[in-house]
């Protein structure tokens, strides 16, 4: 269940990430799932409190949170100008997921033992989410979560792990979890 209004700011990282009830190290709870969206509500020095669409909260190590990009904004205060199309990535998800559905047929109808199901479907990675019209995909060309609006799609995580090397004008980043290295 959402809580109303719930618009996530970040994303947990793609390995997931320890939580704790108050930001103190000696006070853990449940780890956040890898790419779970939070609203980060709160922060204090390195520590963020984070709400969960479910309304739970919890204090993270706010450095290692992945921001979630927002909106452009527009120079005439007009709709966004369209970009990449998401068509052809929910084309990809389709065929995807529908030859996953015809490995499941076949070997539900005996056609395939276990070992040949694990052939034919390794590999295959879709995700999809939809909520209203609000839809992330996962492109596996790309090693990405992209979320879409039906008009415009933008990167909202990635599989990429972060560049040892830091582009011109960003600072390189060091992610340290809040109770030590």
């Amino acid at each position: 269940m959402t809580s109303p209004g719930f618009r996530p700011t970040h994303v947990v990282p793609g390995h997931g990430m320890s939580a704790w009830e108050a930001p103190d190290p000696a006070r853990p709870t449940v780890p956040l799932d890898a790419f779970l969206p939070v609203q980060l509500v709160e922060r204090r020095g390195d520590w963020g409190r984070v709400l969960c669409a479910n309304g739970w909260s919890a204090w993270v190590d706010g450095r290692s949170l992945v921001a979630v990009p927002q909106d452009p904004p527009t120079a005439d205060g007009g709709p966004p100008a369209r970009t990449a199309d998401p068509r052809p990535l929910l084309a990809r998800a389709e065929r995807a997921l529908n030859g996953y559905r015809a490995s499941v047929e076949d070997l539900a109808a005996g056609g395939l033992d276990g070992e040949g199901f694990r052939a034919r479907t390794r590999g295959v990675r879709v995700g999809v989410v939809v909520d209203g019209e609000s839809v992330w995909l996962y492109d596996a060309e790309h090693g990405r979560w992209v979320y879409t609006d039906g008009t415009r799609l933008s990167t909202y995580a990635t599989d990429a792990e972060p560049r040892a090397k830091a582009e011109p004008g960003h600072a390189p980043t060091q992610v340290v979890t809040p109770d030590g290295p």
